[in-house]
């Protein structure tokens, strides 16, 4: 049996969340090329190697920042779109706040002190565990609406 779904006026602000986090995407992304001409790191280099460049920690830790973003993007795309679908206040909310514990994840990254991306960037991941259980509670609902 096939379930439709409709998308409500507040799935809006799921996909608003979602264009604010493109935008820091873009700006983290703008802060790596700034990284690479203050210290020297010129592409296709993805990371300073120490022995070869004095700032390579800085560098990295500005480029980890944003690497680690990229890599947990699918997984936070995935979960605001879907467990915005029964639930779009919620993600939406949990989407905007993921976006600016990243930015402090960032913030703290690019300080050349790896540890300080948690302070209060490490809330991101407690925003990320609400929208998985976003998705799952849509999930579940589709099951159990099929067996009724």
């Amino acid at each position: 049996m096939a379930v439709s779904i409709e998308l409500t006026k507040e799935y809006g602000y799921v996909v608003l969340a979602l264009v604010a986090y493109a935008f820091l995407n873009f700006w983290m992304s703008f802060q790596v090329g700034k990284a690479r001409r203050k210290y020297k790191v010129f592409y296709p280099t993805m990371y300073a190697v120490e022995s070869e460049n004095k700032d390579a920690k800085l560098f990295n830790c500005v480029q980890r920042g944003h690497q680690n973003s990229l890599e947990m993007m699918p997984l936070f795309f995935v979960t605001l779109l879907v467990g915005g679908l029964q639930h779009p206040v919620i993600a939406a909310a949990l989407g905007v706040f993921y976006a600016v514990a990243r930015f402090f994840y960032f913030k703290g990254y690019a300080t050349g002190i790896p540890d300080n991306r948690l302070k209060i960037g490490g809330l991101n991941f407690l925003a990320i565990f609400g929208l998985i259980i976003c998705t799952a509670s849509f999930g579940i609902n589709l099951i159990l609406r099929e067996s009724l």
